[in-house]
């Protein structure tokens, strides 16, 4: 058995996530999410997710194309992760290019495109500058 893992915050869930988990999950039979947690995207990657945790795992665990979700908590992890689970191939969106090629003793490490303009910052973006517009239109 094949088994697949990547690591994400999968904020404001978009069609990018999706196309990514579905790419992912055909290189293997089983795919594990490491959804990160609030805590680990404040202090570890300073950003503060829009949906809380509870939430984003309720989306990933719906899809069929997710066999299991669990918390990342840290950046050591995945090491530990690849062991624990048996994991064979590693998966990031190529915004990550090389930067996680030294778990390529553990396991196959891959990086997928990404899909082109469609990103969680691109949507806050658009809604900050929305929010921005509609308040100078009612001011």
């Amino acid at each position: 058995m094949r088994t697949v893992i990547t690591y994400g915050t999968f904020d404001l869930f978009h069609v990018g996530h999706l196309r990514l988990l579905h790419r992912a999950r055909l290189l293997g039979d089983r795919l594990i999410v490491g959804l990160s947690t609030d805590e680990f995207n404040l202090h570890h990657k300073d950003k503060i997710a829009t949906i809380p945790y509870v939430d984003r795992l309720a989306v990933l665990e719906s899809l069929r194309c997710v066999d299991l979700v669990i918390p990342e908590t840290h950046w050591e992890q995945k090491r530990r992760d690849i062991v624990t689970h048996g994991v064979t191939t590693f998966v990031m969106g190529d915004d990550w290019l090389g930067k996680f090629d030294s778990l390529g003793d553990l396991c196959e490490v891959r990086y997928l495109p990404r899909t082109r303009n469609v990103s969680s910052t691109e949507i806050r973006n658009h809604l900050r500058d929305a929010q921005g517009t509609q308040m100078m239109a009612v001011g």
